[in-house]
């Protein structure tokens, strides 16, 4: 209870959301707009205009779970809607440093081996 990691699928929605929504209001938006399936386990993150607020809605067994985060100096990244998707598939790593006010814009990240 209570876990993400970085096995998981991580959806950002590019646009600004009233941070008012709360689990039914957000599946909407994911079903709506991002034309994905709440339930899959994936976890599906918002941000409000002021890029201040951070929501993350998971479907854990037996139910959603709603993580925020509001912040109280300074903002989150701006991430542009790139040529309108409805969502951008980002990585756990991503997710860590864009909640921790790291910028993304001037990073490089070194080649890995993966399987």
């Amino acid at each position: 209870m209570f876990s993400l990691n970085n096995s998981m699928r991580f959806y950002l929605y590019p646009y600004p959301t009233d941070m008012r929504k709360s689990f039914d209001g957000l599946s909407g938006i994911i079903l709506s707009k991002m034309q994905k399936i709440p339930r899959d386990g994936s976890v599906y993150i918002f941000l409000n205009k002021n890029r201040n607020k951070i929501k993350l809605l998971h479907w854990e067994f037996g139910g959603f779970v709603l993580y925020y985060k509001r912040l109280e100096q300074g903002t989150i990244e701006s991430i542009s809607p790139y040529e309108l998707k409805p969502y951008l598939s980002i990585k756990w790593s991503e997710l860590v440093l864009l909640i921790e006010g790291i910028s993304m814009k001037d990073l490089t990240k070194r080649k890995r081996f993966s399987v």
